[in-house]
């Protein structure tokens, strides 16, 4: 019966099984919980940030420097037809997992990953019959040149196709939100005590602005790239080339074909200023989020805001009542590993010993970690506000319970009209042990010593109209 039930399924369909169980089994086996738990949250960066779109980065840098030595053209290869370039671009555009096996083979024989890939490059050029030029491919390079452009290649691509598009999408989702609240009056608290009211939309707005400036300031970091030979200076270009620009070259070759920005003056390594100016970024916004986590798990707290309940999650395996605000205490969690990484990565990799030592390589493997736990705080807030609902009657019943907020307006237009000691009055008020309602407010304000027409104006003072002004 089993064996009549697998002969009925496709090829596709058994793929698909397999994929779904080897999913599973990652998720139950894997360390680290971006490949394991989370991984239909993360499984997108992985064609940028894992071993195989690492080599796969790898690959088309190098295939696309041989296309522009080609161009110059190299004397060497002014019998290249440029047909084939396309055939040598589908090297990298058609790249598979069996192509990645295949060069990890490689790697066991020469322990280095990158001369690997010249290796498997060279391979294909067999296939293309282009042997009789497979000398210039990874030409004058070291392993450096290849690194410090693909990495920044797949982390500019992961940033503009999934990222940016994801934090754009929550912060947009936040101003929506925003705009439906900008009327609603509300308590603010500062030091935890009852303050000038204010208005929610305008509380969530501030978020808003936050990390619409730090969005900007991401997208003016360039993304740099080193391409200037073992130490920096193309000595092997040169020697072999001295009439070249090779400066002009890569320029050129980085800036215009791969779209990054090349550094002018470097060891054998890029020294990652940029790179770390874009992680501090990113632990900036990252630090925003965690304040508008927090302060949205405070407004649960306070009843401002009830969850969407789905009648088949369990809050407590204990309690039948609770609904946890989690998606908020998981964005917040995911967000502080997130920043511990990325701080480590921003202090650690503009310091190289010398011309260069080994430890950006290893570090570098970490890129995505950070960036894969970043993605999935951006996935749970925006889960987490999806299911807010706002509830106007606590947010009244707090504004109605602290009348006492309104002091500092009477004391304002007590002193505008030149009332001695306006603000010492309303601090001996306020700060009586019974409690201050409405009632007891309006009475200390007909009781005053100034005109009908202040008193009027002073009575028509509320928490719920002290808002100040609209601010959009």
């Amino acid at each position: 019966m089993i064996y009549n039930l697998i002969q009925s399924l496709s090829v596709s369909s058994i793929f698909a099984v397999y994929s779904q169980f080897q999913m599973n089994l990652n998720e139950l086996t894997a360390i680290s919980p971006v490949d394991g738990r989370y991984r239909r949250f993360t499984q997108k960066l992985a064609p940028y940030f894992s071993e195989f779109g690492l080599i796969k980065y790898r690959v088309k840098v190098e295939v696309e420097y041989f296309i522009a030595l080609c161009k110059i053209p190299l004397p060497q290869l002014l019998n290249v037809d440029p047909k084939c370039f396309e055939q040598l671009r589908s090297i990298a555009s058609q790249f598979s997992e069996a192509d990645a096996r295949d060069i990890k083979e490689k790697e066991k024989v020469t322990n280095h990953d990158v001369k690997a890939v010249e290796y498997f490059i060279k391979d294909r050029f067999k296939e293309l019959e282009l042997t009789a030029y497979s000398e210039f491919v990874h030409f004058g390079l070291t392993s450096q040149d290849i690194n410090n452009t693909s990495i920044p290649l797949s982390l500019k691509e992961a940033l503009e196709k999934e990222i940016l598009p994801k934090l754009k999408e929550f912060t947009n989702k936040l101003d929506s939100i925003a705009e439906d609240w900008k009327d609603i009056p509300m308590l603010a608290k500062t030091h935890g005590q009852p303050a000038s009211p204010t208005r929610l939309g305008k509380e969530i707005k501030v978020f808003c602005e936050r990390l619409q400036v730090q969005i900007r300031y991401i997208e003016e970091i360039p993304i740099a790239a080193k391409f200037g030979g073992a130490t920096g200076n193309f000595n092997a270009h040169h020697i072999a080339y001295p009439k070249i620009d090779w400066v002009d070259f890569s320029n050129k070759f980085v800036n215009d074909q791969l779209g990054l920005n090349r550094s002018q003056f470097t060891t054998q390594i890029e020294h990652y200023d940029q790179l770390a100016a874009l992680l501090d970024a990113f632990c900036r916004i990252n630090t925003i989020l965690i304040d508008f986590a927090r302060d949205i798990w405070q407004y649960v707290s306070m009843e401002y805001f009830k969850q969407k309940i789905n009648p088949n999650e369990i809050g407590s395996s204990a309690m039948p009542h609770k609904v946890n605000p989690i998606d908020f205490e998981n964005a917040e969690g995911n967000l502080g590993i997130a920043n511990a990484i990325f701080n480590h990565l921003s202090s650690k990799l503009p310091i190289s010993r010398l011309q260069r030592d080994l430890t950006d390589s290893t570090v570098l493997r970490n890129l995505g970690v950070p960036f894969a736990h970043t993605l999935i705080a951006y996935e749970s807030l925006l889960k987490g506000i999806s299911k807010l609902t706002l509830n106007k009657a606590a947010l009244d019943k707090d504004l109605e319970d602290n009348w006492l907020v309104v002091a500092e307006g009477i004391q304002t237009i007590l002193r505008r009209e030149g009332i001695p000691n306006s603000y010492e009055i309303l601090k001996d008020f306020t700060r009586r042990p019974e409690k201050m309602g409405e009632k007891q407010m309006q009475t200390f304000i007909r009781e005053l010593n100034v005109p009908d027409n202040i008193k009027e104006e002073l009575l028509k003072l509320s928490p719920s109209t002290y808002t100040g002004i609209s601010l959009f």
